[in-house]
């Protein structure tokens, strides 16, 4: 989930806009072949394959590879379309689509690559060079560093195959999986690798048996650090995380799969799962609306699936539930990097409507339930749609945006070992930054203003790469998004809501804290009459019971969502639109 913490890491690695794009042909070859290119990402580079073949039928079809992560894996496409020059596939697995114009000078798809966000992709005809092969270290690799009293595991995957040797780097402690791993080499005993575009550096050697690796480890706030690896024993294999809540068939109520227009955009396409209570309508019903990023109508997140959980939790209680894939995810059509918070509001708008239409629903106890960004989305949605009867906030901000990703950034931080002095450091820069894209009168004069904040200075101080390719821009700052989330304030449209509002927070949660969050809200909606806050003790931002409420607790945890909080939802619905 790209949730709101993402945004705020994805931005250490933007700096300056893309190039201009030079004029380009429309009459493209035969696309049936091997292509490949190179996304330029803040933590490297990653090469990817696109594989291309015609059926019987004369329809193209297509496999991507990324030989960088995970070596002979190809993922099919959903779908693949060549016209008038411009070849766009997607697929839905991976939330990623691509768009390209051929260019008959550069003999290659100059276009865009999209999973959430927008990267500069070109592909040419043919096969990347091969890596080079390293042997006797296939296998995953876990071992833990310890950096300003925090303890941060790492996994090394290393992979042998038929285009080399590939290696990766999972970071669980701050939600980083797949980071891919440059220079690995070996020699004799002696083991090295670098990643995060050479900033961390791993020097070791291998033992005797080959089950360890020892050496230290060099990057931010750690200067040789000691650390082991352990290889996992030969033929082991990755248990699943245990997620008791999800549901199971047989399910004790009915589940119709439906789809649904946008009329605010041509392209918007929405497809979700309505869960229906047993026994006779009409039923009071919910809308969910999902936290930030292009998520699936489960919110999946790290083998949860929330929403599915939060869905079969009311229905059970006599509440009807719609969840939707986001625009551009799974059965859903649209550009979800194109689109801002308010663009979103009319997707769930759309929904509520869609429910609006059916006999089985009582047209005045549709309500939106929004889980992070998402509490943020439905005020948006509200202030446009009168018929709305209730709204839940599951983690919503309250206070202005800006501030909230400040406070953010410290509590996570130093969840993630970043010491005071690099935080004290990076937040003068933030500030900055973050006043003159909000000061900013529109997308196009934010960008500028942040261009003129991030000079090579601020970018050594905000711990981002000196050498960060200028195409990375797209990856947060460059998008419309990110402007319309950094200007927003939630006040002005939490006070005109009239209708019932509860608003939840756990009193762990390290990326909405709770305590001024809730204040604010209670504050904006001081003239409505039906308004609940309430902190709940010992939850995380996904609503876990918690520990510390880090996020690297969250795959950790088997526990989905609260049962108590599932409950006070249900309950204050119930209360409100059920007959009792």
């Amino acid at each position: 989930m790209r949730n709101l913490l993402k945004g705020l890491l994805a931005l250490l690695a933007v700096f300056a806009m893309l190039p201009a794009m030079p004029a380009l042909a429309q009459h493209a070859p035969d696309p049936v072949g091997e292509w490949s290119g190179v996304l330029a990402t803040p933590q490297g580079e990653l090469t990817l394959i696109l594989y291309i073949a015609r059926g019987e039928d004369g329809d193209l079809s297509a496999e991507l590879e990324s030989p960088n992560q995970a070596p002979g894996q190809k993922i099919p496409a959903t779908e693949i379309t060549l016209e008038d020059g411009k070849l766009v596939w997607r697929i839905a697995r991976i939330n990623a689509s691509y768009e390209g114009q051929w260019n008959a000078a550069e003999e290659q798809w100059q276009g865009v690559f999209n999973q959430g966000f927008e990267m500069e992709l070109n592909l040419a005809r043919g096969l990347p060079e091969a890596n080079p092969v390293v042997e006797g270290l296939d296998g995953t690799w876990r071992g833990a560093v310890e950096t300003n009293g925090v303890t941060l595991r790492l996994v090394l995957n290393v992979t042998t195959g038929d285009r080399g040797t590939a290696a990766t780097l999972d970071s669980p402690d701050q939600l980083a999986r797949g980071l891919p791993i440059d220079n690995l080499t070996r020699n004799g005993q002696q083991v090295s690798f670098e990643f995060t575009r050479g900033r961390q550096r791993f020097d070791g050697a291998l033992s005797e048996d080959g089950s360890a690796l020892s050496g230290a480890w060099s990057g931010p706030n750690m200067n040789g650090t000691p650390i082991t690896l352990v290889r996992d024993a030969a033929g082991a294999v990755a248990k699943a995380p245990n997620r008791p809540q999800t549901p199971q068939e047989p399910l004790s109520y009915s589940v119709e799969e439906v789809d649904f227009d946008n009329p605010d955009f041509e392209d918007v396409h929405l497809a979700g799962s309505l869960t229906l209570p047993e026994g006779e309508g009409p039923f009071p019903a919910a809308v969910l609306i999902t936290g930030s990023g292009a998520q699936d109508r489960d919110e999946t997140l790290l083998g949860h699936k929330p929403f599915a959980v939060i869905a079969d939790h009311l229905t059970r209680h006599g509440i009807a539930v719609l969840r939707y894939d986001d625009r551009g995810v799974g059965g859903s059509t649209g550009n979800y990097a194109a689109a801002t918070s308010a663009d979103l509001a009319t997707d769930a708008n759309a929904a509520a409507r869609f429910l609006m239409t059916r006999d089985d629903i009582d047209h005045q106890a549709v309500g939106f339930i929004g889980h992070s960004e998402g509490g943020m989305i439905a005020p948006i949605a509200m202030a446009e749609n009168d018929d709305i009867a209730y709204f839940v906030s599951l983690a919503g901000p309250g206070t202005k945006l800006d501030q909230l990703l400040l406070s953010q950034r410290r509590l996570t931080g130093a969840q993630m070992g970043m010491s005071e002095e690099v935080l004290d450091r990076a937040e003068p820069v933030m500030v900055a930054l973050f006043d003159a894209i909000g000061d900013a009168t529109s997308h196009e004069e934010g960008l500028e203003a942040a261009r003129a904040v991030l000079t090579p200075e601020a970018m050594v101080a905000i711990g981002a790469p000196p050498e960060t390719p200028p195409q990375v821009v797209r990856a947060q700052i460059g998008t419309p998004w990110f402007y319309y989330f950094l200007s927003y304030d939630p006040a002005p449209n939490l006070s005109r809501i009239s209708v019932p509002i509860l608003a939840l927070n756990g009193s762990l949660d390290r990326q909405v804290p709770s305590v001024d969050n809730l204040a604010a809200i209670a504050e904006a909606t001081s003239g409505n009459a039906d308004v609940t806050t309430m902190e709940l003790e010992g939850l995380n931002h996904l609503f876990q019971t918690a520990r510390t409420g880090a996020v690297g607790e969250y795959a950790d945890i088997e526990e989905t969502f609260s049962p108590a909080a599932l409950t006070i939802v249900s309950d204050w619905i119930a209360e409100r639109f059920l007959e009792q």
